[in-house]
């Protein structure tokens, strides 16, 4: 499979050669500067080659096929220190220029941006003069390719691990007379393989090691998605270097962390779930298949928090005055996409009434004590696994603390912080051991692109989920802790199968909501079949404005999972901008889940989900992997005739609405819920027909008390009445007190109000464009563009709305429009093509904020 790269397309590489080598752990050691906007450092990488980790995978295989694997007894990881030092041992004004000062009679090679490309730039890893294969005994080198862009490398080194002391005790020599690459790849080659009972001191070792001197620099080049590294006369995986210093800096255009402000207006920087990942943050290898673990020392002004993907609850250590260091570690093997920081002056917030302990109660869907029969038997590769511990399987609430800026400590000791450990308890209760041991929520700056994110020991919140009650904020909250186990315990081997992570995580949400209410099963019931309602409206829209192409959840079908023969591949549609407004692989993985547990029955499926992360934690999985194992698990007389085949075809493989859907759908009652809101829509509709002077007497409107699920939909049937009387709209926001309600509520009310030109109302989509920014609110924003575009009086204008949904800080409203309004000739046609409509409407709908906001 030969990686053919069409430069505007959207499809994104993943060049990493995994096949022929890997990346154990990273050692990262970085500044964050926030007056160049630049986070600079170095990154120690420890290898290993192709042979080794293939008979790894090969065992690892095995023992899950033959479930005959025993289990392997070791200590959790705790809380360590690793002593950091004052300064990096190498400083980086003395790294640099040795670096770039050449010998007499020498000619500096270095680009612009601090490329050092030893007189060599390859254009691409398919032509480079120095990439072979691992096999390859020929003479040319072989070349180490990591996923790399928005990066200027300064210089790459091989590290002489064999210099540290006591490292003598990974080789068959008391002592190191004769050092040799072979020795030193062997000492790498034991560390990374040490037991995971000996954690501690393996990180001790890494920690060390990175701080050992160079033996020798490394050629290097880089192209547009990658680092290619070389070393002269090593012409395979076996004969290169297995631990490489990178000294780097990233640029403040980088795409994998946005430079901006807190609500508080100071400043901050954090990783925003990129569609480039983390490359631009360091090299590193973006396959999933790279599973590794890090360790990480930060630097900054002693005034900032460093938060990050960390087992520990790290505390600032004082370097010297105005200056802090933070140091966080992984043990357990993730990939380098799901590496989180994020740096800023949060404060942490305080629980002031109950502890957590308090609110650690019985909920339902208990696993029996049968479910942890498997306990202490893992088949992913070793590490310090909570599966195999006996007291964290009984840990209903893992330690969390809450960050955010000083302005919303309130909101957040309101609300969030009581939802937390009756969310968590709710987990567990589902699905049993929590795969990390702590979790840390940041409310994000305003721009933050969705309405959260989930990493290893750490989730992101928009400050949206704060306002208008606990509905929001709780199903969010339920939504990103569902991905602990959906996205991050279990990954997806191929990233074109996201419905393996949002599918699970949506379709968790609901479960834990419930449980986490403590509401009954009638309860719980109806108010799954209200959110099932609102999804499936969103699903019919969704399938009517995207691409056929981009509404499959398995589009590489037979192919899914397939690599080069490096390991190389490319993830389709993944630099697709109209990608991040999308929720088909939330939704129809939701309905196919939804299908699956109720064919099955609650109990059954469960029970199965639970053996299944059982048996899958700290894995890759593929669709198959899942179905294949749900159909063996089940008893024959509930299989109703199903198959992997027919659930390819109908929910995985196909564009459109799956035909079992669409029947369930059509033959379905309404929930109780959804009748109540019908029933109260009937009144409105009434309400807005009645003349203005209405007779003495005709009896008021008697309207009920509506959940904030039961007030969008409402509204969702409001917006397709063509006309509302300013007297209707106004008794609307009256009635439910609209504009205080949470965002999902407002931003179908601002809706209505552009739609009928509601003016005594449009503070509020003022409001809702300065403090809602995340995806599921921008979807609306362009709908609220639209209700605005259609006004043929605005045909003429030559401006659209292209960047007013771009995740940017916006200083204040009218300017940040101003400045995203941009000519409409270079942006109509492809913005048009979103919703299929003529490029005038776009037109219109800029013009329409325009005068709306500058008002």
């Amino acid at each position: 499979m030969d990686i053919q790269l069409d430069p505007a397309g959207d499809d994104l590489p993943l060049m990493a050669n995994t096949s022929h080598i890997l990346v154990k752990h990273y050692v990262l050691d970085l500044d964050v500067d926030f007056e160049s906007q630049v986070i600079e450092g170095t990154i120690v990488l420890f290898l290993e080659d192709g042979n080794r980790f293939k008979k790894q995978n090969s065992s690892i295989e095995e023992a899950c096929q033959s479930k005959s694997n025993k289990a392997c007894k070791f200590g959790m990881p705790e809380p360590c220190h690793v002593p950091v030092t004052n300064a990096r041992t190498f400083s980086s004004e003395m790294e640099y220029d040795d670096f770039a000062i050449c010998s007499k009679g020498e000619k500096d090679t270095s680009d612009k941006d601090g490329n050092h490309d030893n007189q060599e730039h390859a254009s691409g890893i398919s032509s480079s003069k120095y990439c072979c294969d691992t096999g390859n005994h020929g003479s040319e080198d072989f070349l180490l390719v990591l996923d790399c862009c928005d990066l200027s490398v300064l210089k790459v080194e091989e590290v002489d691990v064999a210099a540290v002391p006591g490292m003598e005790k990974f080789t068959r020599s008391p002592k190191l007379t004769v050092v040799s690459e072979e020795l030193r790849n062997q000492i790498v080659r034991e560390l990374v393989t040490l037991p995971a009972n000996r954690w501690r001191e393996q990180l001790d070792y890494y920690a060390r090691c990175s701080q050992a001197p160079g033996c020798g620099e490394l050629l290097f080049d880089t192209d547009t998605w990658s680092l290619q590294i070389r070393k002269t006369g090593a012409q395979t995986a076996t004969d290169f270097p297995h631990a490489i210093r990178i000294w780097y800096k990233t640029k403040p255009e980088g795409r994998s962390v946005t430079w901006t402000s807190d609500q508080s207006g100071r400043p901050c920087v954090y990783t925003v779930g990129s569609p480039v990942n983390n490359r631009a943050l360091f090299p590193c290898q973006e396959p999933p298949v790279a599973m590794s673990t890090w360790q990480a020392t930060v630097r900054a002004a002693a005034s900032f928090v460093v938060l990050m993907s960390g087992e520990n609850s790290a505390k600032p250590t004082q370097l010297w005055e105005g200056c802090s260091s933070w140091y966080y570690y992984v043990t357990m093997p993730m990939p380098a996409s799901t590496f989180t920081i994020a740096v800023g002056c949060w404060t942490e917030v305080k629980m002031e009434t109950c502890s957590s302990a308090d609110l650690a109660t019985e909920r339902p869907f208990s696993p029996s004590e049968a479910d942890f029969r498997h306990v202490g038997v893992c088949s992913h590769m070793e590490y310090p696994c909570r599966f195999q511990n006996a007291s964290a399987t009984t840990q209903e609430i893992i330690p969390h603390r809450v960050f955010a800026p000083v302005c919303l400590t309130g909101a957040c000791q309101e609300t969030l912080m009581q939802l937390i450990p009756p969310c968590l308890s709710a987990a567990h209760s589902v699905l049993g051991t929590h795969p990390f041991s702590r979790l840390d929520v940041l409310i994000v700056p305003a721009n933050f692109p969705s309405l959260g994110m989930a990493s290893p020991h750490i989730t992101f919140l928009s400050q949206s989920i704060l306002t208008g009650g606990s509905h929001l904020c709780g199903t969010r909250l339920c939504h990103e802790i569902a991905h602990a186990w959906f996205g991050l315990a279990l990954g997806a081997r191929d990233w074109t199968e996201e419905w393996l992570s949002e599918g699970f995580a949506s379709h968790l949400e609901d479960v834990f909501w419930a449980a986490a209410q403590q509401l009954t099963p009638h309860e719980a019931r109806e108010q799954q079949e209200l959110r099932a309602c609102l999804r499936w409206r969103r699903l019919q829209d969704e399938m009517q404005s995207s691409p056929e192409e981009m509404q499959v959840l398995r589009p590489s079908k037979d192919k899914t999972g397939h690599t080069s023969d490096s390991g190389a591949s490319v993830i389709k549609h993944g630099l697709n901008p109209e990608k991040i407004f999308m929720q088909v692989h939330y939704l129809k993985g939701y309905f196919l889940l939804r299908f699956l547990a109720e064919r099955l029955g609650d109990e059954t499926y469960f029970s199965f989900l639970r053996k299944f992360v059982h048996a899958f934690h700290g894995q890759l999985i593929l669709s198959q992997d899942f179905l294949q194992m749900l159909l063996e698990n089940i008893p024959e007389e509930k299989r109703l005739e199903l198959s992997v085949e027919n659930i390819y075809q109908d929910w995985l493989e196909s564009s459109g609405i799956p035909k079992p859907l669409q029947r369930e759908r059509h033959a379905g009652a309404e929930c109780g819920l959804a009748r109540q809101v019908r029933a109260e829509v009937t009144k409105w509709i009434r309400v807005n027909r009645r003349p203005r002077k209405r007779k003495r007497r005709e009896r008021e409107e008697v309207f009920e008390k509506l959940l904030p699920d039961q007030l969008v939909l409402l509204l969702e049937h409001l917006l397709e009445q063509k006309t509302l009387s300013p007297r209707t709209l106004q008794s609307l926001q009256r009635t439910y007190h609209l504009q205080d309600q949470d965002a999902e509520v407002r931003h179908r009310w601002c809706e209505l109000i552009v739609k009928h030109k509601f003016t005594k109302a449009y503070k509020s989509v003022e409001r809702f464009l300065q403090e809602d920014q995340e995806r599921s609110q921008r979807d609306s924003f362009i709908h609220l563009l639209l209700a605005w575009g259609t006004d043929p009086g605005h045909q003429r204008r030559d401006y659209v709305a292209a960047k007013a949904i771009s995740p940017q800080p916006r200083s204040s409203l009218g300017a940040s429009l101003s400045q995203r309004l941009v000519p409409a000739r270079h942006t109509q046609k492809a913005d048009s093509r979103k919703r299929g409509l003529p490029p005038w409407i776009w037109s219109g709908a800029a013009l329409g904020f325009r005068v709306l906001l500058h008002r």
